[in-house]
C-alpha cells in the first residue's frame, strides 16, 4: 500500500482526488494540506511514499518550493506536482525542483491514478510543453521564452532598465523583446498585454 500525503487547497479538487483514493486499492491517504508549507514537517512525522503537490496553495506558498526542500532530504519520496494553471515556466521549475512527475488537472488526456502509477514505478511523467492559449492574435507558444522572461519582468512592475539588469540584457533589447511581442499579439501597449497573460495564468508573477 502506497502512502499518500494530498496538498491542494481547493476543497473540489480535494475532495475528487482524496474519491480516486478511496477507490483504488493501491493507495492509502495519510492526510489532505491545504498549506504547501506543512508538507514538510508532515514528512518528518508520518511515513510518507507519494506527495501529489498543487503549485500554489494556501498562504501564497508554493508547492513547488516546498517539494524542492522535501526531495533535498527525502529523495525516496516520490512527488508529483499538479496545477490548473498553463503557468509557463512551472515544467521547468518542477523539473528543477527534483519533482518526479506533473499532471494539469485541467489539460491534456492522462488520468491521474495513471500518473501515480508510473511514478511509483519509477516513471518521470512529464507533459512535453505547457498548454497552448491564445494570447490576442497569437498562440502562446509563439513567444519565445525570453521574450516570457520579459514579460513576467513586466507584470511584476519592473521598468526596462530593471529587467535589463535583472536578466542580464540591454534595455534596447529589453525594448525588442517587448516590441515583438506587441507585433505577435496584435496588442497596442504592454498594459494590454500584461492583463491579459496574468488573467489567462500564463504568467503568474508570484510564482
Amino acid at each position: 500500500m502506497t502512502n499518500v500525503l494530498l496538498v491542494e487547497d481547493s476543497k473540489i479538487t480535494r475532495d475528487m482526488v482524496e474519491g480516486y483514493i478511496a477507490k483504488s486499492q493501491e493507495y492509502q491517504l495519510i492526510t489532505s494540506l491545504e498549506n504547501a508549507a506543512n508538507a514538510e514537517i508532515m514528512c518528518i512525522k508520518s511515513n510518507i511514499d507519494l506527495i501529489l503537490m498543487d503549485v500554489c496553495t494556501a498562504d501564497d506558498e508554493s508547492g513547488i518550493i516546498a517539494a524542492a526542500k522535501i526531495k533535498k532530504y527525502n529523495p525516496n519520496i516520490k512527488v508529483i506536482i499538479m496545477t490548473s494553471m498553463p503557468e509557463y515556466s512551472f515544467i521547468t521549475k518542477a523539473k528543477a525542483a527534483g519533482c518526479d512527475s506533473f499532471w494539469y488537472k485541467e489539460y491534456g488526456d492522462t488520468e491521474l491514478l495513471d500518473v501515480m502509477r508510473r511514478t511509483m514505478r519509477g516513471e518521470s511523467v512529464y507533459p512535453k510543453e505547457s498548454p497552448d492559449l491564445q494570447i490576442g492574435c497569437a498562440d502562446s507558444s509563439e513567444l519565445t521564452e525570453r521574450e516570457l522572461d520579459v514579460l513576467r519582468r513586466l507584470t511584476i512592475g519592473d521598468k526596462y532598465d530593471e529587467i535589463a539588469a535583472y536578466l542580464g540584457i540591454t534595455t534596447n533589447t529589453v525594448k525588442y523583446h517587448i516590441t515583438n511581442m506587441l507585433a505577435k499579439t496584435g496588442y497596442s501597449n504592454t498594459l494590454q498585454l500584461v492583463v491579459d497573460v496574468v488573467r489567462k495564468g500564463i504568467v503568474l508573477p508570484k510564482y
